[in-house]
């Protein structure tokens, strides 16, 4: 499976060469330079771009001491998300299909990402989560995964964002009223990268008091199989069904052959180029589906 990709590596390139600190040297310049370059080399096709990014970024902090730091923007995003929870509560338990209601509301969270976009635009998200009944939905996969779910014993739930895991704690709460027999497992990641939630956002959104919550032992913004806890590991390779958010989860994990339902918007011109919908379409589908889909489109092009 190659997850890394050309409009990626494009990306990267202009996030982090617009980093080059402003007092190194000619000479540092290029060698900063060649770094990002080394590393863009020598990735693997096979992890995706978010385990280049992680990459790039410990050179980056052990070199020239460059850290992203988005402490602020993830309490301030968590506390914005928190005060509207009640609200957003009641309007899912007083919609038509609740369940389906919570899918939509944790998908439209999937906007606060400080990695696919150098803003979060806080009146775009309202107006997001103001039209949250015209995210589209299969009616397939939908039925699919309800079905999932209701022979599941073990289900995990793959987390991305701050302010989103908010909407994420919803959608569990739900699932967990739903499907009480299910043992539900929350990963979040094991260190600070981008505004990504970690355990002291799982905490102060009140999520550790839901349910079990583990981190994934490292810092990539994604969920990389081969670079993961054992216990993460084992909790995913035990799991009947797993709810993976966000682009990067995806590019990390997509055509690993799990029972895995993905929910994001697509924020980057790659990902709306790659499903042929607008930007910030809202996506939910399985693994195994859109492996079939993509097979379907090689076939296709090799006829």
């Amino acid at each position: 499976m190659i997850r890394l990709n050309a409009d990626c590596i494009n990306c990267i390139l202009k996030r982090y060469l617009s980093r080059i600190p402003e007092n190194l040297t000619e000479i540092e310049r290029l060698e900063y330079i060649q770094m990002i370059c080394k590393k863009i080399s020598s990735a693997s096709k096979e992890e995706g771009a978010p385990v280049l990014i992680e990459a790039i970024k410990q050179e980056m902090k052990e070199k020239y001491q460059i850290h992203e730091d988005f402490t602020e923007e993830k309490h301030y995003f968590n506390n914005m998300l928190l005060e509207k929870e009640i609200e957003i509560e009641t309007l899912i338990r007083n919609a038509i299909d609740p369940f389906k209601h919570a899918l939509k509301y944790s998908m439209t969270g999937n906007y606060i990402d400080f990695g696919s976009m150098n803003v979060v635009d806080e009146d775009y998200l309202q107006k997001l989560l103001d039209t949250v009944e015209e995210r589209p939905i299969s009616d397939e996969i939908y039925k699919e995964f309800c079905l999932d779910l209701n022979s599941a014993k073990e289900m995990v739930f793959l987390t991305d964002n701050c302010g989103e895991i908010v909407m994420d704690k919803v959608f569990i709460k739900m699932i967990k009223e739903r499907y009480p027999e299910i043992n539900i497992t929350v990963i979040v990641r094991g260190d600070e990268t981008l505004n990504d939630a970690t355990m002291k956002d799982a905490e102060e959104v009140f999520m550790t008091d839901l349910v079990n919550v583990i981190h994934n032992g490292n810092a990539i913004a994604g969920t990389c199989l081969s670079k993961i806890s054992e216990e993460a590991l084992k909790n995913l390779n035990k799991a009947d069904v797993i709810i993976s958010k966000g682009q990067a989860n995806f590019e990390t994990l997509r055509g690993c052959g799990k029972n895995i339902y993905y929910i994001f918007l697509c924020k980057c011109d790659m990902f709306a180029n790659r499903f042929g919908v607008a930007k910030y379409t809202g996506m939910f589908l399985n693994d195994k589906d859109y492996m079939k889909m993509m097979d379907g489109i090689k076939n296709d092009s090799n006829n």
